[in-house]
Formats: structure tokens, sequence, C-alpha cells
């Protein structure tokens, strides 16, 4: 018994051979089903969900193979949930601060010593989301943000035209 749950497991191609096929249940499960409007809702009470069109992640980091390594789990992430990643791309090179101090503080001007941060960054474009999902998504990985990395989110909203504002007519 033992020996044909490890050969199970090793080998995908037997799997393939002995799983059923479950394209009943799949085709069911893409069924979609028209919703009903709710009845004695009015329709203003009903919340829409937010629609965004893009969502820029920049991740800053001390160490690169760090921020390489979560910028890949938040695209496998968004993969996973069906979100469509545009852009990833990094800067070429690190934002470098420099301090200078003086060895000994009373006396020998000519002794310092200078200390480099370098801040290396990532950056990542998701594009249409609606705000569970993306909320979801930003939870996700917010959650599971490495040490020494700091995330920020810029979202962009699509939002409806203002009732004082009208379209063009035509003439």
């Amino acid at each position: 018994m033992n020996f044909a749950k490890q050969l199970w497991r090793s080998t995908p191609a037997l799997r393939g051979a002995f799983v059923l096929n479950y394209s009943p249940l799949r085709q069911m499960s893409a069924i979609s089903i028209p919703l009903k409007p709710l009845e004695g809702v009015p329709p203003s009470a009903v919340e829409l969900d937010k629609l965004y069109k893009r969502v820029e992640l920049e991740m800053r980091g001390i160490d690169p193979a760090v921020l390489l390594s979560y910028s890949w789990f938040c695209i496998a992430a968004a993969s996973h949930l069906g979100i469509e990643v545009t852009k990833s791309w990094t800067l070429r090179k690190a934002e470098k601060e420099r301090h200078t101090l003086l060895r000994c503080v009373h006396i020998y001007k000519k002794h310092r010593v200078q200390y480099e941060i370098r801040t290396y960054f990532r950056f990542l474009h998701i594009q249409r989301l609606t705000g569970s999902t993306c909320d979801t998504y930003l939870e996700y990985i917010e959650r599971n943000l490495p040490e020494g990395c700091a995330l920020k989110v810029t979202k962009i909203e699509c939002q409806h035209l203002p009732d004082h504002i009208k379209p063009p007519t035509e003439e």
C-alpha cells in the first residue's frame, strides 16, 4: 500500500491515466445563473463594487534577491486569482544614501567613516480589477510581506462622469 502511494505521488503521468474525467462537473460549475433584482430594495440602496483601471505596486527593500522572490510570489498569487499582470520591472541601479561621520568626536577631523544604505525597487502593474478582488489580493500579499521590504499601493479607479458634465451632442 505504501509503495502505491509513493508511485501515485511521484509520477504525474500515471496519475493522469487513472483519474476519471470529470468534465460534466466542470461544465456545470461554469454555468452562470442570471441575477434577479432584489425585491423590495430600491436600486439606489444596492452598492456597486468599485472598478480599478490599474493598481500599481511599488516594492522597496534592502536585499534584491528577497525583492525578486517576493515579486514572483505576487505574480503567482495574481495568476491563481485570475488577475492580469501587465508590467513587472526593476530600476537598473539602487538608490544610495550616504552618511559621513567622524571616527572620534573630539579630535582628528580628517578621520571619517562613511556609511551607505542601498534601497532596491521593483514595480508591478495590475489592470482591470474589481474592488473585492483587489482587497482580497492586497490583503494576501501584505500578510506575506517579508522582513526588510515595504509595499506602496496606488489605485486608479474608474468613475462615472459627474452630472454637471454632459457629453457633446452631435449636430
